[in-house]
């Protein structure tokens, strides 16, 4: 499948990797294959975000997340030990993205995986998803990326 994407695309991929393993996480999620593509140009543009926004605003998250189980993150700075050496697995969800990538070059008959197939796959996911809550978090309008898309 790999073979398909785009280089772009693929370099998306192994930054998604990187995001992981730096935020010390066990498996490569949606959230990952976002900020991947905000090491790229055109997706950054397309979404009107940087990737620093998003750096914060995962961390906003992660912070929140922590704080419903009664964990203060004051005292959790630099905590994160990153993991190397190792691909980390893709997420349920992740696999999800990659499938409907796949899905959308067939429907539209192109040889190729495109950012553009990432980035839709992104914004189809349900409200529940972690790419969802960040797309929110960071006030994306999904509408409008959608139609710069086309």
């Amino acid at each position: 499948m790999f073979e398909q994407f785009a280089r772009d695309t693929r370099r998306i991929v192994g930054y998604a990797m990187e995001e992981a393993r730096g935020r010390g996480d066990k498996r490569l999620g949606t959230e990952h294959l976002l900020l991947g593509a905000l090491h790229e140009p055109e997706p950054a543009a397309v979404l009107g975000i940087t990737l620093d926004d998003a750096h914060k605003a995962a961390s906003r998250l992660d912070a929140a997340a922590l704080k419903a189980i009664g964990l203060e993150t004051r005292n959790l700075k630099g905590v994160t030990m990153p993991t190397k050496g190792r691909k980390p697995p893709f997420s349920s969800g992740a696999k999800e993205v990659m499938a409907n990538m796949v899905k959308q070059a067939m429907d539209q008959k192109s040889r190729q995986i495109t950012t553009s197939n990432l980035l839709v796959a992104l914004l189809d996911r349900e409200e529940h998803d972690p790419v969802s809550a960040l797309f929110e978090e960071l006030k994306v309008d999904k509408t409008t990326v959608r139609a710069r898309l086309r």
